[in-house]
């Protein structure tokens, strides 16, 4: 047998009288992207204008979120308590959107429900979680009182480049680049979940390191004393991630479309960082 899978077995048997009933988890974790942006200071201000958006980024950047979780389905959404402040309303305008503002997953049925909101409207996606190729790895390091191991899988990346030629109509150029994603898991706490839409594996997921960004455990509570009750979010207009997809295209088409030949003397910049 495999060095790895006798691990994580000797593990699970530990605490298994943990897990033999019905249980519940609270995990809180902390999100960071890393962002490389260069932005000219002759139009916006000058070097104290630049210092200022840097700054509002960095925090807009790292968020707290909460995983509520059993043995079959999560909710994963931001604290709204330690949420950062809005930096709308002057010069600068800055959105960071780290994908669903509610995640609902069914482990079980394989399934996911986001609630997001996006340009003042509500959608419900209603679609099947992706399986990742996992590979699991006998690299092993403790995540607080956890033991957790390493599993990696790689993922095709598009990027585009915008490119202009005199007074013609920019042209983009997309090329695909290889990212792989890491992630430490803990067989301590037997549940194929994790943060985000990070799940598939023999126990939590309490680190992802995937590109620019970062997710890290920082608590978990298991069995709280006040029982948590995992609700599907509901509100919203009910769609596909494929149908969403194709909204957002849409809707930045359009954008880029009304924006386009604007001269650049007006008073708000806006910088948007994420899905």
């Amino acid at each position: 047998m495999n060095t790895i899978f006798k691990l994580i077995i000797l593990l699970l048997c530990s605490t298994f009288s943990l897990f033999a009933q019905d249980f519940q988890g609270v995990a809180t974790y902390k999100t960071q992207r890393k962002l490389d942006v260069k932005i000219d200071s002759t139009q916006v201000g000058g070097g104290e204008m630049q210092k200022q958006i840097m700054e509002m980024l960095k925090k807009q950047l790292q968020k707290t979120y909460v995983l509520t979780f059993d043995k079959n389905t999560s909710l994963y959404k931001e604290d709204e308590a330690l949420a950062p402040p809005s930096t709308g309303g002057g010069m600068v305008s800055i959105q960071v959107s780290n994908g669903s503002d509610v995640l609902f997953k069914n482990i079980k049925h394989q399934s996911y429900i986001s609630q997001v909101e996006t340009f003042g409207k509500q959608f419900i996606i209603k679609d099947s979680l992706q399986a990742n190729n996992w590979t699991l790895h006998k690299d092993t390091k403790n995540i607080g009182n956890y033991t957790c191991f390493k599993a990696t899988y790689t993922k095709e990346i598009e990027e585009s480049a915008t490119m202009s030629f005199g007074d013609e109509e920019n042209e983009s150029e997309t090329k695909t680049t290889t990212q792989t994603v890491t992630a430490w898991y803990t067989p301590q706490i037997p549940v194929s979940n994790g943060p985000d839409n990070y799940q598939g594996l023999p126990g939590l997921i309490l680190e992802i390191s995937d590109g620019d960004l970062s997710i890290l455990c920082s608590k978990i509570t298991l069995n709280p004393k006040k029982t948590i009750e995992i609700v599907e979010p509901q509100k919203g207009k009910e769609v596909t991630q494929q149908e969403y997809d194709d909204i957002m295209e849409k809707k930045m088409k359009e954008m880029r479309e009304r924006y386009r030949g604007r001269d650049s003397d007006g008073n708000t910049i806006e910088i948007r960082v994420g899905g």
